[in-house]
C-alpha cells in the first residue's frame, strides 16, 4: 500500500515522498512494521524509486516504525527480508517477459521461503543460477501475490521446485 505525503514545507529542494507499506525482518529475529520512504522518480529507471532501490542503494535507510512512531536508521546489512504490502515487482519494465521460477529459499534464520522470482536476462540466461548471479544483494520473490525482497546474503540455498 503506497501513500502519498503532502507537503508542508514547500521548497524547490524537497523531494516528493511516497510511503510504502512494509514488514522488516532483521537478523536478530527482530521483526518491525512501518512504511518506508520512496521517491516519485528515480535516474535508475522510469517510474517510482521502489523499495529495493532504496535498499540496493543505501547502506542506512530510513524506515518509520508504527509501534514507536519513530523513524529508525537501519543497516542493511542486517536485514534478511523486507515483505511489502504490495506486489512491487509488477513495476519493473520487464516483467512480463521475464522468466518465472518456482522456488524454495532456505535463510539463515533458519525460515523457509516459497514462491517465484522472475529470471531478467537473454534467451539461454534465464537459469536460476543467472539469478544467483545479480549485481543487486537485494533480490525480489512473489510469495501469494505479494512482494517480499531478500538479502541475498542471507540466503543458504535455493531450490528450484519442479512440477511433478
Amino acid at each position: 500500500m503506497t501513500r502519498q505525503m503532502s507537503a508542508t514545507n514547500d521548497s524547490e529542494y524537497r523531494v516528493e515522498k511516497q510511503q510504502v507499506r512494509a514488514t522488516v525482518l532483521l537478523t536478530g529475529g527482530e521483526t518491525f512494521d512501518g512504511h518506508f520512504f520512496t521517491a516519485s522518480g528515480t535516474a535508475h529507471h522510469g517510474g517510482p524509486e521502489r523499495v529495493a532501490d532504496l535498499l540496493n542503494a543505501q547502506t542506512f535507510f530510513p524506515f518509520e516504525v508504527y509501534a514507536s512512531s519513530r523513524t529508525h536508521l537501519f543497516n542493511r546489512a542486517h536485514v534478511v527480508t523486507v515483505a511489502l504490502a504490495d506486489n512491487e515487482e509488477q513495476l519493473d519494465p520487464g516483467y512480463e517477459v521475464a522468466t518465472p521460477c518456482d522456488v524454495t529459499l532456505r535463510l539463515v534464520t533458519g525460515a523457509r521461503l516459497e514462491g517465484t522470482v522472475r529470471i531478467h536476462g537473454p534467451r539461454g540466461r534465464a537459469r536460476l543460477s543467472d539469478w544467483t548471479r545479480q549485481p543487486d544483494t537485494f533480490q525480489h520473490i512473489e510469495i501469494g501475490g505479494l512482494t517480499t525482497i531478500v538479502n541475498t546474503s542471507h540466503i543458504l540455498e535455493i531450490s528450484e521446485v519442479l512440477d511433478e
